[in-house]
């Protein structure tokens, strides 16, 4: 216990096959640091939380790593390979999937369409594909996975519905399923439960475990700390741009630096 205890104090304790490696990646907007992070590693087939006060600049690492946004320096590699000014679209490619890059729901497409627009090497783009007619074997390919898919997450008998009336929940688990097509290694979430019906919150993290027990890794952001304890094996805590501490949540829960920017400011008030 005091082993574990001790790496919640250490920020960028290395792990022993990291998917995901930062090193001094930095990102001011002004005289504002936003994110500076010295030294990060993300465990493959891991679920890791990042969590933090707002404006901890947890979002803006989000868009630094999947290519919505270019750090002022520093760098950070997937399975080895750098990303640093690869836009959005080939950060997924490469196997690194944001929910934000396919949060915007088409809502006058069904769901089925929304899963396709998805799919990825859609072989029918290029001419030559389309001459050849390998176009219709990728297309029933993609339609039969994307209908496995929406079976795994519970909406098949919504497949037909636009999406635009899906409830904010079943957009989540929409989201989260057309991630899938792109078949990534790394998926990212951010706040994947908020504004979601407690009903629905559980299915969500089911879901995510699949995610996990499909081989895949996943890093969400978080502010529910019941939904931290109960799904993340890896807990990193963000304040004012920096990684301040990392472990499991019961070493992050007894960690001062942490109790203090959560609770710092609050303990100010209490006592005047």
């Amino acid at each position: 216990m005091s082993s574990e205890l001790d790496m919640g104090v250490i920020p960028g304790v290395a792990k022993s096959d990291p998917i995901l490696v930062i090193d001094g990646l930095r990102r001011s907007f002004g005289g504002l640091k936003a994110v500076d992070v010295d030294h990060l590693e993300i465990q493959r087939h891991t679920i890791t939380s990042i969590i933090g006060p707002n404006g901890a600049g947890k979002t803006t690492l989000f868009n630094l790593l999947t290519g919505f946004d270019t750090p002022d320096e520093g760098q950070f590699l997937l399975d080895g390979e750098g990303l640093v000014g690869v836009p959005a679209h080939e950060v997924a490619r490469r196997g690194m999937v944001r929910t934000f890059q396919l949060t915007k729901v088409l809502p006058r497409l069904t769901v089925l369409e929304n899963m396709l627009v998805a799919a990825k090497g859609q072989r029918g783009e290029t001419l030559r594909g389309a001459l050849a007619g390998r176009w219709r074997n990728s297309e029933r390919s993609n339609e039969e996975r994307a209908r496995d898919i929406l079976e795994q997450f519970g909406l098949t008998n919504m497949s037909d519905d636009y999406a635009g009336r899906l409830s904010g929940g079943q957009r989540k688990l929409l989201e989260m399923a057309r991630a899938l097509m792109v078949e990534p290694t790394l998926v990212m979430l951010d706040e994947p439960t908020a504004g979601v019906n407690p009903v629905l919150i559980q299915s969500l993290l089911g879901h995510i475990k699949v995610l996990q027990e499909a081989g895949m890794t996943v890093i969400f952001v978080e502010h529910d700390m019941d939904v931290v304890q109960s799904i993340s094996d890896w807990v990193v805590v963000v304040a004012e741009g920096r990684v301040i501490a990392e472990g499991s949540h019961d070493a992050i829960s007894q960690n001062d630096a942490v109790i203090e920017a959560y609770l710092g400011s609050h303990r100010g008030e209490e006592s005047e």
